[in-house]
């Protein structure tokens, strides 16, 4: 199975670590960020990566190169100037993806056990994202759990996930956000849910960042 991270965001919240740094390069206990995903990815069995790319993404390239210094083979899938949103994104990877891949998104730090996403039994079309419980900074939340019929309560979308590449099929390629294309699919009941309850943190802000980052030195 192969797997794509997220990496081409722009991380505008970021400034001024981001001005000439991608977001996912920013370092979290001593690493850059994405490098903790390909490690974890690693660790699971996978092996096959493509990386998305646009705002200084030939920094990700050149500390990366092929992957084969880390054990595993990179791909990367570059996009425009701006990016193309999520959705856009992993369209334009399609062709380097396979039938069925997992995201995760370049600037969240997790210690979620992916190969748990490598068990499922996706049909064609279908998808399967994981939910946690909702921070600060999303207390409305984003979707509500696939297998309840309260919808009451709502749930942060991690940023991980996995799909079958027909869950985008008739897609035109371009700038396109993913969230309504899940609440779409999710009314279709073609997309499952999970709640995942550990280590997350969205790297959304230099102050998030740096709390993190003196949690774990702290551990």
């Amino acid at each position: 199975m192969k797997a794509m991270i997220l990496a081409a965001g722009r991380g505008k919240r970021m400034m001024p670590l981001t001005q000439n740094m991608p977001k996912p390069m920013l370092k979290v206990a001593e690493k850059p960020l994405i490098e903790h995903h390909i490690n974890n990815l690693k660790a699971a069995g996978i092996t096959d990566i493509v990386i998305n790319l646009a705002w200084q993404g030939d920094k990700i390239k050149d500390y990366f190169k092929d992957g084969s210094q880390f054990g595993v083979s990179i791909n990367y899938s570059q996009e425009v100037k701006g990016g193309l949103e999520t959705a856009g994104g992993i369209i334009e990877a399609l062709p380097l993806l396979g039938d069925s891949f997992i995201v995760i998104n370049g600037d969240v730090y997790t210690d979620y056990d992916v190969s748990a996403l490598m068990q499922l039994h996706l049909q064609s079309g279908e998808a399967h994202i994981v939910l946690i419980e909702n921070p600060p900074h999303n207390l409305d939340g984003d979707f509500t759990l696939s297998h309840l019929s309260d919808e009451s309560q709502k749930y942060t979308f991690s940023g991980i996930s996995r799909y079958h590449a027909d869950f985008f099929k008739g897609l035109a390629q371009g700038v396109r956000p993913l969230g309504p294309i899940l609440r779409e699919k999710l009314n279709e009941h073609l997309v499952s849910t999970e709640l995942y309850i550990g280590q997350w943190d969205d790297i959304g802000t230099p102050a998030r960042l740096d709390e993190l980052n003196k949690r774990l030195k702290a551990q």
